[in-house]
């Protein structure tokens, strides 16, 4: 599998972003860690744009880990790659002692990989096996969840995590097909789902099968539940100073990243105090306005940028004690 296919998304504004908190010298070198490695993109421009910077980076896929440590294997001095989830982020760091960080960096996208790579499962394109697991060696795969949850949970699925208007439609259609024989494959599912939407359905949007396809990813690597855990605690992370960038590519993921931003980047004191005590105080700064969006010439470029959207904030105070 060749990894120059693999475009960063949005990756000259992430490093702009980062750049203050992994620039600016200190006694110790600045630490960023890439909570979504991938195939190493990012990863790779960070260490190569700062030369003096520390890079831990975060993966739940080992066959991601693998290329990608051949990728960074010129920075290796400089690098540390750790086979977890980006919310166990604390646990790794306290691993590695290391107390706190400059940068943080978030790329939420499936991984270029896990869509390219047929027997994964992920793209609707083609016909794969219905797995969809980020981490193969472990939890139940999207044919496990098709064939064996209820019908009232599957609509919660598709209409929570892929915003599917006609969630009943494909669940009944789903159930109806599952009894008379098992789902295995994606191209079954993506027929079953063409099959019962109405015409007008079929005509927006791109493929009709996008929609259930992310749903049932989301549910199969617990993502919204992982990165509700894993923001906050990114955040907290983060030295004084420094600084964190999110890529995110549905309005579920984006919706989540802004509220803790904006609840960090609030004042919140009851009203009416003369003077606002430290506790109160904002400790973020949002760094962009709302969520920054790729340039025409950038989704020209690299059509999987299309949906990505970027927030970014800066860490203006610690936690009181």
């Amino acid at each position: 599998m060749s990894q120059t296919r693999h475009v960063p998304v949005m990756l000259q504004r992430c490093l702009d972003l980062l750049a203050p908190a992994l620039e600016t010298p200190g006694p110790q070198p600045p630490v960023v860690v890439d909570c979504t490695l991938g195939l190493g993109g990012h990863s790779e421009a960070l260490l190569s744009a700062f030369p003096t910077a520390r890079l831990i980076a975060l993966d739940r896929d080992k066959e991601a880990l693998r290329l990608s440590g051949e990728r960074l294997a010129p920075y290796s001095d400089r690098a540390t790659l750790v086979h977890a989830v980006y919310d166990e982020l604390p646990e790794v760091l306290d691993r590695l002692g290391v107390p706190k960080v400059q940068g943080i960096l978030f790329d939420l996208g499936v991984s270029s990989m896990q869509l390219d790579e047929a027997d994964r499962g992920f793209a609707y394109a083609q016909d794969a096996p219905l797995d969809m697991r980020m981490d193969q060696t472990t939890g139940m795969g999207a044919a496990e969840v098709l064939n064996t949850y209820p019908p009232g949970e599957l609509v919660r699925i598709l209409r929570a995590y892929g915003e599917e208007k006609q969630a009943k439609r494909i669940v009944s259609a789903v159930v109806r097909e599952r009894e008379k024989e098992p789902f295995s494959n994606s191209a079954r599912l993506v027929e079953l789902i063409r099959d019962s939407l109405p015409q007008a359905a079929k005509r927006t949007g791109g493929n009709p099968a996008k929609r259930t396809f992310q749903a049932l990813r989301i549910e199969v690597n617990g993502e919204l539940t992982v990165l509700e855990r894993a923001i906050p605690a990114a955040v907290q992370s983060l030295d004084v100073g420094g600084r964190i960038a999110v890529l995110s590519y549905h309005s579920l993921e984006d919706r989540l990243v802004k509220q803790v931003f904006a609840a960090g980047a609030a004042n919140t004191a009851p009203a009416g105090l003369p003077v606002v005590p430290e506790r109160y105080q904002p400790r973020l700064k949002l760094l962009t306005r709302g969520a920054e969006l790729p340039t025409e010439e950038e989704v020209a470029e690299n059509r999987r940028a299309a949906p990505a959207r970027l927030r970014g904030a800066q860490r203006i105070r610690a936690e009181e004690r």
